[in-house]
């Protein structure tokens, strides 16, 4: 009775507060005024957003056409109002150091043309991160006749010098000789960061300052790999907000977010990324990405397309902004130099412990072998050492497999002779396990301990940019799948060629699972097929790793082959079954004192099975 006096209780609780859900939304509704104002003020925006697209479209028409023409020039003049000061010239400026190749277009004044110089993509083509138009940098603001412009259709008008070994490129959209809008460059010898400063003069009177000023990075990801559905899974718009907390936009699909308090914005392109940073924090952005790739494609060029609306503030009518620009390799030894900006946390090492065992163990551990070391050998000295690292933890598995088995004929007996009592089976079950100093869990801690160190190098190998393009025996990068052999079509989740490191990874798997599942799998009612499972899963392992990077196959097949091996000694050197047995036949003659946990369970077992009995009667 009281319970179903409850059910009505919940029930009406539940009607009265649908019902004051729907008076509020009642009287919050907007009243026929209201909403007549919300349709005018909204057709009122679209009517300002048409006029703007307008005035702008007329903007880069004029400044299309052929400036040889002096009907053009003042017709491109006429359209962008006091910023026609400025003659139109066609042409670029080059910045470069040892490292990188930067070319500045006088239209618009950003860069169009970024390469790296000490590095190539995978068909020996120089690595471009900006391109052929693939990416974009620009103002959008209002002017104080209310046209609406942006830099990217204005010329510039450049200047070189130098500042003691550093190269400084000044732009300026001139609006007299000394009214201009600035876009400074200054490049440093033997480095991949470029100071980048926005700033005005005397603008006050030409920017509307009462509407905002929008800073837009646009960037379309150029392929440099050859798989182009691995690098895009490594490619990804990250960013540093509110006081250090690292973020990411979606790997695989379109994704958007508005951010505040941002330190930097990484364009990462798995082994490369486009930086925008600064130590005075934007106040906010929205950001998007959008996934270009549907499928493996050997003509796919792009893999994502990234925006960022940046807004600016104007102070004194003015504006003033000090960035900086990297264009490079995603490696953490390089962005660790860049202090105060943490670029490093862009690189994705993997989250929580697993993270940081991979940046500040495996990263520079295998960076000093590979400093004397090819890096496939570094590759395998480091498993070796990890394996002999990890082998008491592997003992200690075995070791509970070992008891286990020993145990097995009388858990066989506890079953057959309890067969019509699970209950009764089960406590007993655990009586034997306590009195022989037994858990059934001991197996699985092992397994457990070694998770971290496994995810970490799963992270490790995609990641590692030491890796890139070092060949070892058939594998010409072992940052990239190893094919010995193209198929003449694709196969779905696998590809259109054989890597033969994968194949002997999952072979070596395979044995791995026959050694300690394979000879004790009884088939448990409602339980999945162990048999199966053991099949399927190198099966599976095939492949997910066929597209994966070859160094991370060498390591899973070296370190199966190190742990049979180990396993192997343990078994038939270290551990001997009859004194197992002995020692636990010792065990249980030793007075056993139960934990509070222990005894909890009997007790509850113990009184289940009492209430058992009475049901019966």
């Amino acid at each position: 009775m009281e319970e179903k006096k409850l059910d009505i209780n919940s029930i009406i609780g539940f009607v009265l507060i649908f019902g004051i859900l729907l008076f509020w939304m009642y009287q919050n509704q907007p009243t026929p005024e209201e909403l007549e104002a919300q349709k005018a003020k909204q057709e009122h925006v679209e009517a300002e957003a048409v006029k703007n697209e307008a005035r702008s479209a007329e903007v880069r028409e004029a400044a299309t056409l052929d400036f040889q023409d002096s009907t053009a020039v003042a017709n491109y003049k006429s359209t962008i109002g006091a910023f026609g000061f400025t003659a139109p010239s066609e042409g670029t400026t080059k910045l470069e150091n040892d490292l990188i190749f930067l070319e500045i277009g006088n239209k618009g004044g950003q860069i169009v043309e970024a390469r790296m110089k000490q590095f190539k993509a995978y068909d020996s083509v120089p690595i471009y991160l900006v391109k052929d138009g693939n990416a974009s940098f620009s103002l959008n603001f209002t002017a104080s006749d209310n046209r609406v412009l942006d830099t990217k259709d204005l010329y510039f008008e450049p200047s070189l010098s130098k500042n003691g070994e550093n190269q400084v490129l000044s732009m300026k959209a001139k609006t007299s000789p000394t009214q201009f809008l600035e876009y400074r460059y200054e490049m440093k010898p033997n480095d991949y960061m470029v100071d980048f400063t926005i700033r005005s003069q005397g603008l006050n009177g030409v920017i509307n300052s009462s509407k905002p000023v929008q800073m837009q990075w646009n960037l379309k990801g150029i392929r440099h790999n050859k798989s182009v559905t691995y690098e895009n899974r490594y490619t990804r718009l990250t960013y540093n907000h509110d006081d250090g907390k690292i973020s990411k936009l979606s790997e695989g699909s379109d994704d958007e977010e508005t951010e505040t308090d941002i330190k930097w914005l990484s364009y990462r392109q798995h082994f490369f990324s486009s930086i925008l940073a600064t130590k005075e924090n934007f106040e906010s952005a929205e950001l998007s990405s959008k996934n270009l790739v549907e499928e493996e494609s050997p003509s796919q060029g792009y893999t994502k397309e990234y925006t960022s609306l940046v807004p600016l503030n104007i102070q004194g009518g003015e504006l003033s902004k000090n960035m900086h620009w990297y264009y490079g390799p995603t490696d953490a030894l390089v962005l660790d130099k860049y202090d105060g900006f943490d670029l490093d946390d862009s690189i994705p090492f993997g989250w929580g412990i697993f993270g940081w065992i991979n940046r500040y163990i495996f990263t520079p551990f295998y960076a000093f072998l590979s400093s004397f070391l090819p890096a496939g050998i570094a590759i395998i000295v480091m498993t070796i050492l990890v394996r002999l690292a990890m082998s008491p933890v592997t003992y200690k598995s075995y070791l509970s497999q070992a008891k286990m088995k020993v145990l097995k004929p009388e858990i066989t007996e506890l079953g057959e002779k309890y067969k019509d009592n699970a209950m009764k089976k089960q406590q007993e079950t655990m009586k034997l396990y306590s009195k022989a100093g037994v858990s059934p869990m001991s197996g699985c801690v092992p397994a457990l301990l070694q998770m971290p160190i496994f995810y970490a190098l799963f992270m490790f190998f995609p990641t590692s940019f030491a890796l890139r393009q070092k060949s070892f025996l058939w594998a010409d990068d072992l940052s990239s799948y190893d094919a010995i052999a193209h198929l003449p079509f694709s196969i779905p989740f696998y590809g259109d060629h054989v890597s033969l490191f994968p194949i002997l990874a999952s072979v070596a798997i395979f044995f791995y699972m026959m050694m300690t599942t394979g000879q004790n799998m009884p088939q448990q009612p409602g339980m999945p097929n162990m048999k199966f499972i053991m099949y399927l899963m190198p099966f599976m392992m095939l492949f997910f790793f066929n597209n994966y990077a070859s160094g991370l196959s060498l390591y899973y097949f070296i370190s199966n082959l190190i742990t049979i091996g180990i396993m192997l000694v343990i078994k038939n050197f270290i551990l001997d079954n009859d004194k197992i047995h002995a020692q636990i036949q010792e065990n249980k003659k030793k007075p056993k004192k139960e934990s509070k946990f222990q005894r909890k369970m009997r007790e509850m077992m113990e009184q289940a099975e009492a209430q058992k009995k009475v049901g019966k009667r």
